[in-house]
Order: C-alpha cells, then structure tokens, then sequence
C-alpha cells in the first residue's frame, strides 16, 4: 500500500504529500482503520497472486472525526500505476456504494485536485456530483491546484 501510495507522490499531480512515506507513518492510519467503522479494502490481482495489493480505497472520517458527520465517508483511492484505466476503480466504487450503508454511512465524499481528469470522471460515471470547489488551496513546488469536493447521497 505505501508503495502504491508514494507512486501518487511522485507524480505531483494526485496527493499534497510531497516526499515518500515510510511504512512506519502509516501504521497508526492504518490502527486506525482496521478497527473502526472505516475500513481499508485492498484489491489483489487474483491472476498475479504473489504481486500483492495492487490497489485500495479507504474509508476516512469526514471533516476530523466529529460525530455529526459520521453518516459520511471521506474515500481515497489508489491504484498501482499498472492497474489503472482498467476497471479496479469501477469496481472498488461499487463495492463501496454497496457495502456503506452496512458500515452506517449515508453519504460518501472525495476530494480531489480538479486537474485529476481520470478520478473525477471515475467519481461522475458512479453517481458523484460536484459539490463545490476550493480555489487554490494547495500548492505543490511552485503549482498551485483548485481542489474539488465531490458527493454523492445513498438511499
């Protein structure tokens, strides 16, 4: 997963991490998620068994784990490089849409750069709606990227 994740810091273009993570910084966010109402699914290419987690979604709290937002999930994506543009996405969303209202979720969120044309038509073709922009908000080098809010009810 981390490797996965630190192919998205290196692109500039998708995360505002700007340097590699180690394993051990995502040891508490990953506690943390596994014994929450928010978990981490990972996808495993079943015809590449020993290549490991190619890809997974995560469910975060929304807006610092105050209570009033429980009912919405805040979703990071991320897929290796080599399992991109070929459904994985798809298919995480709509276990996503299925399964969220078991975990007492009624409303899924992402937040993105408006530059990432492929995640946000990804999030449009499942039933995400934009829900409003932050213009210039994050600044990766000497770029500068509007981030989108984007949403979408369930029920």
């Amino acid at each position: 997963m981390v490797e996965i994740y630190n192919f998205a810091v290196a692109t500039r273009a998708i995360t505002c991490d700007i340097d590699p993570i180690e394993v051990s910084a995502r040891a508490e966010w990953f506690a943390k998620h596994s014994k929450s109402r928010r978990p981490i699914w990972v996808a495993e290419d079943r015809d590449a068994p020993k290549r490991g987690v190619v890809g997974y979604l995560g469910f975060n709290y929304f807006m610092n784990e105050r209570p009033g937002y429980f009912i919405t999930a805040d979703l990071a994506i991320y897929l290796h490089p080599d399992y991109q543009s070929k459904g994985l996405g798809s298919y995480l969303l709509n276990e996503t849409v299925r399964h969220a209202p078991s975990l007492g979720v009624e409303v899924l969120a992402a937040t993105l750069f408006r530059s990432n044309l492929a995640s946000r038509r990804l999030f449009e073709r499942h039933g995400f709606e934009l829900w409003g922009t932050l213009p210039r908000v994050a600044r990766i080098g000497s770029v500068e990227h509007d981030v989108l809010l984007m949403g979408r009810r369930l029920g």
